[in-house]
């Protein structure tokens, strides 16, 4: 696990419903127990702070961050798809984005899973499909300062040119067995954990958990089941991972609250660690000046 991916989750997932920002303090011993040592934290922090996902501010408790408008309305759009919270049926149009592809390789690498991100398939690598539209598509293409015309489709769903369109798009295959594999891997960690478990074993199980699960973002569109093959591995793995991010949920939340509070805790034993010195050197020279 990534520092920088870790802190993306972390914000989005417990962060962001209690304000966006944290001090540094917090975020380190927040990643610590998932074995991210804190100069991979620090140094996470600054590259999301140049590329605009934070911002540094000054909290009551020390230095700490705070999420960018870029980022909230990133981190809402995927707790919305991870969470399935406010999704309607598919009204049986395609979204279609003909670019101007950028000519560096990186570049392209970029907005490859920018795109898959927003739930887009390439039919080529000019061409992006997608099921549903979002306004965050326009905002990252003319960011990127590339050309590109858009187009919306029509087709009735189940039909054969319909589903050729999708196959062509993603590899649904490749997705299933990867939905499997996530059941078959997290089932043995979640199992372990019961009502013996501390809250800080429970909140490492939940933050992989949902760590895993959120790497679909960049794979799965998350189609209508009328474009999906049929015993879709996909359901049964949105189940599982409800379960089971919602039964380690209090034990995970009250491990935040615990580390934040610690933070703040420790940064006012400091100052009143330092407020006595202060006094007792005040006192000396007021006295040496008296004699």
């Amino acid at each position: 696990m990534q520092a920088r991916s870790a802190l993306f989750d972390l914000y989005g997932d417990y962060l962001r419903p209690r304000g966006g920002r944290a001090p540094v303090a917090a975020l380190v011993r927040l990643l610590a127990p998932l074995g991210i040592a804190a100069p991979a934290v620090r140094t996470a922090v600054s590259r999301m702070v140049r590329q605009g996902w934070l911002h540094p501010l000054r909290l009551s408790t020390g230095p700490g961050y705070l999420l960018s408008p870029k980022a909230a309305r990133r981190l809402d759009e995927a707790a919305a798809r991870i969470y399935r919270t406010g999704r309607t049926g598919w009204d049986g149009t395609f979204d279609l984005i003909v670019i101007d592809t950028p000519p560096q390789r990186g570049d392209r690498s970029r907005l490859a899973a920018n795109l898959a991100f927003l739930g887009y398939g390439n039919i080529d690598e000019a061409t992006w499909v997608a099921t549903r539209t979002t306004d965050e598509v326009d905002t990252l293409l003319r960011e990127s300062g590339l050309r590109y015309e858009r187009f919306t489709a029509s087709h009735a769903a189940g039909t054969a040119g319909a589903m050729a369109l999708v196959r062509r798009a993603w590899n649904l295959e490749e997705i299933s067995n990867a939905y499997e594999r996530f059941v078959r891997e997290l089932r043995p960690l979640v199992a372990t954990i019961n009502e013996r478990s501390t809250d800080e074993v429970c909140y490492a199980a939940r933050f992989t958990l949902v760590h895993s699960w959120r790497t679909f973002l960049f794979s799965d569109p998350q189609l209508p089941p009328s474009l999906l093959p049929p015993r879709w591995p996909g359901t049964a793995a949105a189940a599982f991972f409800d379960r089971h991010s919602g039964r380690l949920r209090p034990a995970a939340d009250r491990y935040v609250d615990m580390c934040l509070e610690q933070s703040s805790r420790t940064l006012a034993a400091r100052h009143l660690t330092r407020t006595p010195v202060k006094t007792v050197r005040q006192q000396t020279i007021r006295s040496e000046e008296r004699t």
